[in-house]
């Protein structure tokens, strides 16, 4: 009987342990939480010494101790209880000048507990127990049943501030917790040891126990005691919960396995100093194993994860952005901090990559803004001339003396001219900044019209079309005639890139909130300066005379007034793509 309610006990102890080890991982700043692992520290106390005290006395020692020890720890848990009263379950701060003052008489109490000024006389002996108190306990009495019942007056009145709530459900949980707890142990440690019966002072600590499951229950979001929100907590399973699990799993498999045998074989012809001297070396040589078994468990859950965190967060300093940390994705803190950071380091890697475009477009934009008030003088200066030049061979021409070499010449001069021309009409429609007459239009019309266009010449012709444009892509707003001469433009672009003829592709499909366009050539392709610099004014990879490199710039600025993009990229032919988004109408 005796060894069965010995084990008893510790079966409560190490529940209480568990018990205030996961309410305290629950939520380690919560100050409610915090004040809980404490009270469950002082009743895990207050059980062990009852453990010691009614199952292994020893008469040497005396009672003394375990009375000192019952009323010290008695007072700590009213301390306990008046704090989480004050903190819970607005987490507030404990109050430290209230607390002083409350606390104060304890400077007395706890001393004259553990000189033993509270009793006269207490023995345990031949299983007989007996304790006659002093005047004083009787004061003590009173400050912890003052305690008591402050603790419970807050905490009733916050259950009446929060009348209807899900917090008054578990301040009323505690109530009913302080209520059944304070019965018991009322019962048992003080009415009837006043006639004189102590067949319930040993369990005393283990009518706690009802009180502390409805307390955790109450303060873990009322829902401790649900088999869901207990598989929760592990599907989460934080690094917390990985070490003490590691360490319950090696120590307690290691007890039985060595210590136990060990002992047996040291002791089994008795308790001699040669027993003790095996018992002591083999104890630590076995408790080696386990212990290097625990710290390579530690490192590969711990120490290993970091390591490559922090070799991936160097990489990410020294400019390597998008390195990962290379670890197997779970569910604890360090799974979150590598998944955190590999997130991080992939958007830094696109938030630069963005901005380098976004810079890039902006050098665009300005170079673009320059040439457009250039352009505007230098299509007005040459044209004044070109006119005048230009009646003058008029002039020349209408005369009846001129010999055919000088009408080829005035030909080859003229032809100079429309070339002059050309380029101007380029400059005046680069600079021109007037407003898109912006209307609901339909992609694929303005993509057949500019296809019509481009027929009429006869090398475009050479070339094989494919086009997928559907009918039913949704509308944009857009200057029908402005985007024409984008296709157009491209349409010609990839004509001179195939002059032995070659496929051109053209694609239209809804993306998100925008229509995207490519137009696809199987031409000889560019390489990263050519894509860099497409777009820039007068930059060309045609032979003199054959292009003004206007184009594409026109292109660009027609696209982006339209609130689009336009990129050119690698075809998957080979040759170049280019592609270019719209905002869909709304």
């Amino acid at each position: 009987m005796l060894l069965m309610f010995a084990f008893f006990q510790l079966a409560v102890v190490i529940l209480l342990v568990l018990l205030g080890f996961f309410v305290f991982v629950n939520d380690p700043r919560s100050r409610a939480n915090q004040t809980f692992g404490a009270f469950i520290a002082f009743l895990a106390f207050w059980t062990t010494k009852d453990l010691v005290f009614w199952n292994f006395n020893d008469a040497a020692f005396g009672a003394g101790w375990w009375a000192a020890a019952s009323f010290v720890t008695a007072l700590l848990l009213q301390f306990a209880l008046v704090i989480f009263a004050w903190v819970f379950p607005e987490n507030n701060r404990v109050p430290h000048e209230r607390a002083a003052i409350f606390f104060a008489p304890g400077i007395v109490f706890i001393p004259a507990a553990l000189l033993g000024y509270l009793w006269d006389s207490v023995e345990y002996v031949d299983g007989r127990f007996d304790i006659s108190v002093a005047p004083l306990a009787y004061f003590f009495v009173g400050y912890v049943y003052f305690l008591f019942f402050y603790g419970f007056a807050v905490l009733i009145g916050k259950y009446r501030l929060y009348s209807g709530t899900q917090r008054a459900k578990q301040l009323g949980a505690i109530i009913l917790a302080l209520a059944i707890t304070g019965l018991l142990k009322t019962l048992a440690n003080l009415v009837l040891p006043y006639f004189d019966r102590y067949e319930l002072l040993p369990y005393s600590s283990l009518f706690v126990i009802p009180g502390v499951l409805i307390y955790a229950y109450a303060i873990t979001n009322f829902k401790l005691l649900s088999l869901q929100t207990a598989l929760d907590q592990f599907r989460l399973f934080p690094i917390t919960y990985k070490i003490a699990v590691s360490i319950a799993a090696v120590a307690v498999p290691s007890f039985f396995v060595f210590q136990v045998p060990i002992a047996w074989w040291a002791f089994r012809d008795g308790m001699t100093p040669f027993a003790w001297q095996k018992y002591l070396i083999f104890s630590i040589i076995s408790a080696l194993v386990p212990n290097l078994l625990l710290l390579l468990m530690i490192v590969r859950s711990v120490s290993r994860p970091l390591q490559r965190i922090t070799l991936a967060a160097i990489e990410v300093t020294n400019g390597r952005y998008g390195a990962e940390a290379d670890l197997r994705k779970s569910n604890d803190e360090i799974g979150l901090l590598a998944s955190s950071f590999n997130e991080m380091s992939r958007k830094m890697a696109e938030d630069l990559e963005r901005l380098r475009r976004m810079n890039e477009q902006l050098q665009r934009a300005d170079r673009l803004a320059a040439m457009g008030t250039l352009a505007t003088g230098v299509a007005h200066e040459v044209n004044n001339p070109l006119a005048s030049i230009s009646s003058l061979i008029q002039l020349i021409r209408s005369r009846k003396d001129n010999d055919p070499e000088t009408l080829e010449d005035l030909d080859l001069v003229a032809a100079q001219i429309e070339r002059i021309k050309r380029v101007t009409h380029d400059l005046t429609d680069f600079s021109r900044s007037r407003p898109p007459g912006r209307a609901f239009i339909n992609v694929r019309d303005v993509v057949n019209s500019a296809l019509q266009l481009a027929n009429y010449d006869a090398s475009f012709n050479r070339l094989e079309i494919q086009t997928s444009v559907p009918a039913e892509l949704p509308q944009i707003l857009a200057d029908a005639s402005q985007l024409q001469q984008v296709l157009l433009n491209l349409f010609l672009n990839a004509r001179d890139a195939m002059p032995q003829g070659g496929m051109l592709e053209i694609n239209a499909e809804s993306s998100g909130n925008s229509v995207r366009i490519s137009v696809a050539d199987s031409g000889s392709g560019f390489d990263e300066h050519i894509s860099r610099n497409a777009f820039d004014p007068f930059f060309t990879t045609k032979p003199a005379g054959k292009g003004t490199g206007l184009g594409l710039a026109v292109c660009y600025g027609i696209v982006t007034a339209h609130g689009g993009t336009i990129e050119i990229r690698s075809g998957a032919s080979g040759g170049a793509e280019i592609v270019i988004e719209l905002p869909i109408a709304q």
